[in-house]
């Protein structure tokens, strides 16, 4: 079947975007990480602490770098290729992210340069404050970012305008306080401390296994502290996604009950409804040849009540096609079916699930394998090392296919469907050679990404050298000082 526009503008945003948000939860996570370690240090005068800082602050910086060219594309996006997305709804979608561009982008990267530039230039305490003041503008980042998103999931503070064809924002502060936003910005940012820890568990491991026997050695107790503190980290914040994505479940399935049925793939309402760990069925995802359930958990993860009564993708499907009409000649994904693609959004909720869990187990072994002075460097804990970090790293991108694939056919739900979106002036040969450019481009950066830290990782942290002030610091001419 060829592709048409539609499938190639989906195909662009789909692999920019899950590519980009690799970057995003480890800035996040990594970012507390680095002022916490900083502030350890400040309070304690422990040189290993002062190390780990610079260590990882290095690392922060290779991926927020990143992160940064990748994540310019987003907004370009929406006027190539989603133009009359953008149309319909610029008003309301274009203030957090205005915002979130003058405000939050311009705190991380002014204190982010003072933070780099200011070793031995700033009293320590001021220092240290740049980095917790990078960490804040990444929450309000997220925070906008994630307002924009929450009304394309729950739209709120808009009056549709029959006159432009437009949704026009009317309450900038329901946008801001949606109930979606309100559950998704804490599970967003516990899921990415999540992230941070591992990779700061992942990477510290790394470095026990490696210097096992060699002139590194010495440095195994700065490592263990790593671990311990990157497994800590890892074990709280995924705690807090358990909580705040159970709230967030049932915030779901109150305003998409569609997107709670599609992720257990469950055709018609059930009381209880049972939730099925692994299932096997027909491709398209309609019936069953195989399952291993629990009993009563979807009632509860969609309800709060193990008795509760969840509604099935068919009555769903009749109550919109009453509620919005019914296109006799709809693809699958259009007005008229609005039915998710089932099996990517039952797999994708459940690798979600199953790779957070994974990683908290994953925590939990290195605390156990560090504790009372211990340290591991037996050689299977490299592929620990290897693989901890990747598994909330990928729960998260889990996370957002099941979050948006959910929501299909739906651009903004109720509102304007995905394939109304759309850019109508640009052809599939266009659209097909700005995804094979953009393709290109993230894997030549992928390599860059991972050539340069994985460098950074093997040179591990430099020496301790005791920072002083220099002694021109009255001059207001002196140069600066870069860190790196």
């Amino acid at each position: 079947m060829d592709l048409d526009a539609l499938d190639i503008a989906r195909w662009q945003f789909a692999i920019t975007t899950v590519y980009h948000f690799l970057f995003v939860p480890i800035t996040i996570g990594l970012s507390a990480m680095v002022a916490g370690y900083q502030t350890a240090w400040l309070r304690t005068g422990n040189e290993q602490w002062l190390r780990l800082t610079k260590f990882f602050g290095k690392l922060f910086l290779i991926n927020f770098a990143l992160g940064l060219v990748t994540g310019i594309v987003q907004e370009f996006q929406f006027g190539m290729n989603w133009s009359d997305y953008s149309r319909f709804v610029g008003d309301v979608f274009g203030a957090p992210l205005a915002i979130e561009g003058l405000l939050a982008f311009f705190l991380e990267s002014t204190f982010l340069g003072l933070w780099i530039f200011g070793w031995d230039r700033l009293p320590r305490l001021l220092h240290a404050s740049c980095m917790w003041l990078v960490h804040l503008g990444t929450l309000f980042s997220a925070y906008f970012i994630l307002a924009a998103n929450s009304f394309m999931q729950n739209p709120v503070g808009y009056e549709y305008n029959p006159e432009t064809g437009r949704a026009e924002l009317t309450d900038f502060l329901a946008v801001m306080t949606n109930q979606v936003q309100l559950v998704t910005f804490p599970h967003v940012i516990a899921a990415a401390y999540m992230t941070g820890g591992a990779f700061v568990v992942g990477v510290a491991l790394w470095q026990l296994v490696r210097a096992k026997g060699t002139e590194g050695s010495a440095d195994r107790p700065m490592y263990r502290t790593a671990a311990r503190s990157g497994a800590w980290v890892l074990l709280v914040a995924g705690l807090a996604v358990t909580v705040s994505g159970d709230v967030q479940g049932k915030i779901m399935t109150e305003v998409q009950p569609m997107k709670m049925a599609a992720a257990e793939a469950l055709y018609e309402t059930e009381q209880p409804a049972a939730f099925s760990v692994f299932t096997i069925g027909t491709p398209d995802g309609k019936t069953e040849k195989f399952s291993v359930t629990i009993p009563n958990l979807l009632s509860f993860l969609a309800t709060g009540d193990p008795e509760g009564e969840v509604e099935g993708i068919n009555p769903l499907r009749e109550q919109y096609v009453a509620t919005y009409g019914q296109d006799p000649g709809a693809s699958y994904y259009s007005a008229g079916d609005y039915t998710p693609y089932i099996p990517l959004t039952y797999w994708s909720f459940r690798f979600m699930m199953g790779l957070g869990f994974a990683g908290m187990a994953g925590g939990l072994a290195v605390l156990w394998a560090t504790r009372r002075g211990r340290a591991p460097t037996a050689q299977r804990w490299t592929w620990v090392a290897v693989g901890l970090p990747l598994m909330p790293l990928l729960a998260n991108s889990f996370g957002w296919i099941f979050t948006e694939i959910g929501r299909q056919p739906w651009a903004v739900f109720g509102l304007m469907t995905t394939e109304q979106s759309v850019s109508p002036g640009v052809s599939a040969t266009e659209m097909l050679l700005s995804l094979l450019t953009l393709t290109a481009l993230y894997g030549v950066l992928a390599v860059v990404e991972l050539k340069l830290l994985l460098g950074a990782i093997a040179k591990g942290a430099d020496p301790y050298v005791e920072p002083v002030l220099r002694d021109d610091d009255n001059d207001p001419d002196r140069p600066l000082a870069f860190a790196y």
